[in-house]
Protein backbone atom coordinates (compact mmCIF):
# COMPACT_ATOMS: atom_id res chain seq x y z
CA UNK A 1 0.00 0.00 0.00
CA UNK A 2 1.04 3.45 -1.01
CA UNK A 3 1.19 6.47 1.20
CA UNK A 4 1.50 10.15 0.26
CA UNK A 5 3.04 12.55 2.69
CA UNK A 6 4.61 16.18 2.85
CA UNK A 7 8.05 15.88 3.37
CA UNK A 8 8.02 18.41 6.37
CA UNK A 9 5.24 15.31 8.25
CA UNK A 10 7.91 12.93 7.53
CA UNK A 11 10.85 14.62 9.06
CA UNK A 12 8.90 15.62 12.02
CA UNK A 13 7.99 11.93 12.49
CA UNK A 14 11.87 11.04 12.20
CA UNK A 15 12.46 14.17 14.85
CA UNK A 16 10.03 12.95 17.52
CA UNK A 17 11.07 9.11 17.88
CA UNK A 18 12.96 8.10 20.77
CA UNK A 19 16.55 7.54 20.70
CA UNK A 20 17.11 4.21 19.89
CA UNK A 21 14.13 3.95 17.47
CA UNK A 22 16.30 4.03 13.95
CA UNK A 23 18.09 0.94 15.12
CA UNK A 24 14.88 -0.80 16.41
CA UNK A 25 13.34 -0.75 13.19
CA UNK A 26 15.83 -1.54 11.25
CA UNK A 27 16.28 -4.63 13.67
CA UNK A 28 12.76 -5.58 13.38
CA UNK A 29 13.02 -5.25 9.74
CA UNK A 30 16.14 -7.08 8.89
CA UNK A 31 17.23 -4.13 7.21
CA UNK A 32 20.59 -1.65 7.74
CA UNK A 33 19.91 1.31 9.90
CA UNK A 34 21.19 3.95 7.19
CA UNK A 35 18.06 2.23 5.07
CA UNK A 36 15.80 3.55 7.85
CA UNK A 37 17.63 6.70 8.02
CA UNK A 38 17.55 7.03 3.89
CA UNK A 39 13.60 6.64 4.25
CA UNK A 40 13.15 9.48 6.73
CA UNK A 41 15.72 11.49 4.17
CA UNK A 42 18.97 10.42 3.80
CA UNK A 43 20.86 10.06 1.01
CA UNK A 44 24.11 7.58 1.81
CA UNK A 45 23.19 4.89 -0.30
CA UNK A 46 26.72 3.55 -0.06
CA UNK A 47 25.49 2.14 3.51
CA UNK A 48 21.61 1.55 2.65
CA UNK A 49 19.11 1.10 0.22
CA UNK A 50 16.54 3.28 -1.51
CA UNK A 51 13.14 2.27 0.56
CA UNK A 52 10.69 3.13 -2.05
CA UNK A 53 10.37 6.72 -1.41
CA UNK A 54 9.84 9.52 -4.31
CA UNK A 55 10.17 12.72 -3.98
CA UNK A 56 8.09 15.67 -5.86
CA UNK A 57 9.06 19.36 -5.08
CA UNK A 58 5.84 21.32 -3.67
CA UNK A 59 4.55 23.32 -0.54
CA UNK A 60 5.65 22.20 2.62
CA UNK A 61 9.19 20.43 1.74
CA UNK A 62 7.43 18.77 -1.39
CA UNK A 63 5.29 15.45 -1.61
CA UNK A 64 6.81 12.01 -0.15
CA UNK A 65 5.51 8.95 -2.03
CA UNK A 66 5.95 5.46 -0.15
CA UNK A 67 5.38 2.32 -1.87
CA UNK A 68 6.77 0.53 1.37
CA UNK A 69 4.88 2.10 4.69
CA UNK A 70 6.48 -1.01 6.94
CA UNK A 71 9.05 1.66 8.19
CA UNK A 72 6.49 4.38 8.51
CA UNK A 73 3.85 2.07 10.51
CA UNK A 74 6.58 0.97 12.75
CA UNK A 75 7.61 4.91 13.27
CA UNK A 76 3.63 5.70 14.12
CA UNK A 77 3.93 2.70 16.68
CA UNK A 78 6.70 3.54 18.50
CA UNK A 79 5.37 7.13 18.83
CA UNK A 80 1.40 5.75 20.10
CA UNK A 81 3.36 3.51 22.81
CA UNK A 82 5.73 6.99 23.45
CA UNK A 83 2.44 8.73 23.85
CA UNK A 84 0.78 5.79 26.48
CA UNK A 85 3.55 6.45 29.33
Amino acid sequence: MTKTITFNELRRIKDSLPDGSMHRIADELNVTTQTVRNYFGGSNYSFGKNCGLHLEPGPDGGIVVLDNTQIYDMAIRILEEENKK
